[in-house]
């Protein structure tokens, strides 16, 4: 039997995990959003002035969906007002170095082999 090779293995492209992981960051400000939240817990407020130009209403349904992937964890601080934490889960943080070689493929100059 011959040793699976993992992405050039999976010819079934409706459940493939490279599929199913790019149609978890897609959109346009999943990945700015995991980029604030790779740098430490924080508050709806705080990214909302971290990511000039996102909607209140755009935010929270990104959040959402990243939370409902198992990405991002929404913890409700108990204080007057209520107040609403966000971090990247251990599957979130795990997104974190392939977002790294996304953004070393997309450089300018990648290198002689390019």
């Amino acid at each position: 039997m011959a040793a699976s090779r993992g992405f050039l293995d999976s010819h079934d492209h409706n459940t493939c995990p490279a599929k199913l992981a790019l149609e978890v960051m897609q959109g346009r400000w999943k990945i700015p959003v995991l980029r604030e939240l790779a740098e430490g817990t924080q508050r709806f407020s705080e990214l909302s002035r971290s990511l000039r130009g996102v909607s209140p209403k755009v935010l929270s349904s990104t959040l959402r969906e990243l939370e409902a992937n198992g990405v991002v964890i929404r913890t409700v601080v108990q204080s007057m007002p209520l107040k609403v934490d966000y971090q990247l889960s251990t599957r979130g943080l795990a997104l974190i170095p392939l977002l790294e070689g996304l953004h070393a493929w997309g450089l300018p100059d990648r290198g002689p082999d390019v």
